[in-house]
């Protein structure tokens, strides 16, 4: 419990710096953006002198480092700014759009590691068997798939072939958990599967590594019930693909954003068109910002998960 303790201390005092170091970047790219707030917000027919007094008001005319400033210190009260007409907070459309996105992406990875286990597992205890044949096979082949393609693929069997699946729109979990279900599940399995292929193969090397030690050999000599050898051995196994585990989320939550335009959700994607479309530069830089910190939250908490999982780990 120490070590926990002493591990989350330690990356809850570098977290502030990182979100830091994310802010100042997404203001920065996004300040190179060809886009005038401006404009965005005035229309078309805005005079020089209209948008001047808008740049003005809104700080646009002081240099950078005082823009940053005063971005931060809005951040800090948590406004995002207004969204181009009609006007409306930023904030408030993140908070309708982040929940979704974040429900495809725990679906889709939580799938991944459903299928990357079983797949891994199967191939590691029936290793240069027909079962790890095809396990690496099929890891292969799904490792291949871009995620849109798949998910083109699945309408097309699924939704248009079989009529098993709607070929999108959303139902929220408070109106109906079952059409909640139903409508995310095509999403997530074009999201869970390219990853857990990719999961699939750590998963089979460490666990082929740990069933090689010394360790395994000896309990299983001693006449320890194999489940018991077996899960000893996945514990210390799960070592390397968790650490592969975050990284994957960011790129989860990446193909859940392209992912929601293809099924037409009303997620983060749908909302990052819109901002591009319209050249919304502050409804971008809000988007991308908070997929940016739900990333170093996501890391945070596969860190800390590190010491659950072996508790052994002493430096990090």
């Amino acid at each position: 419990m120490r070590v926990f303790v002493r591990l989350a201390l330690r990356r809850l005092l570098v977290l502030p710096v990182m979100l830091l170091g994310v802010s100042m970047l997404v203001f920065v790219v996004l300040q190179f953006s060809p886009n005038d707030p401006a404009y965005n917000a005035l229309g078309v027919g805005a005079s020089a002198e209209a948008r001047a007094a808008y740049a003005a008001e809104h700080g646009l005319d002081q240099p950078l480092p005082v823009q940053y400033v005063r971005f931060l210190g809005q951040l800090l009260q948590g406004d995002l700014g207004m969204t181009a007409p009609p006007a409306t907070p930023v904030s408030e459309r993140i908070a309708d759009a982040f929940p979704l996105t974040l429900q495809l992406t725990l679906l889709g990875m939580g799938g991944a590691i459903v299928f990357a286990l079983a797949m891994g597992l199967a191939g590691a205890l029936w290793r240069d068997r027909w079962p790890d044949q095809v396990t690496r096979v099929v890891s292969i082949a799904c490792i291949a798939l871009p995620p849109f393609w798949l998910a083109i693929l699945l309408i097309q069997q699924f939704s248009l072939g079989l009529g098993l699946f709607p070929t999108g729109g959303y139902v929220p979990p408070e109106d109906s958990i079952w059409k909640w279900l139903v409508a995310l599940t095509l999403p997530a399995a074009s999201v869970a599967v390219p990853i857990g292929a990719q999961l699939s193969r750590l998963v089979r090397t460490s666990m082929v590594e740990e069933l090689d030690r010394d360790y395994v050999r000896t309990a299983t000599g001693n006449g320890l019930p194999r489940w018991l050898v077996l899960r000893g051995a996945l514990r210390n196994a799960l070592i390397t693909p968790m650490t592969v585990l975050g990284w994957r989320f960011g790129y989860a939550m990446g193909g859940a954003v392209v992912i929601e335009t293809i099924f037409n959700l009303p997620g983060m994607g749908q909302l990052l068109l819109i901002g591009v479309t319209n050249g919304d530069v502050a409804l971008v830089q809000g988007a991308v910002l908070t997929v940016a910190i739900a990333l170093l939250v996501v890391n945070l908490v596969i860190d800390l998960l590190y010491v659950v999982v072996n508790p052994r780990i002493r430096e990090v």
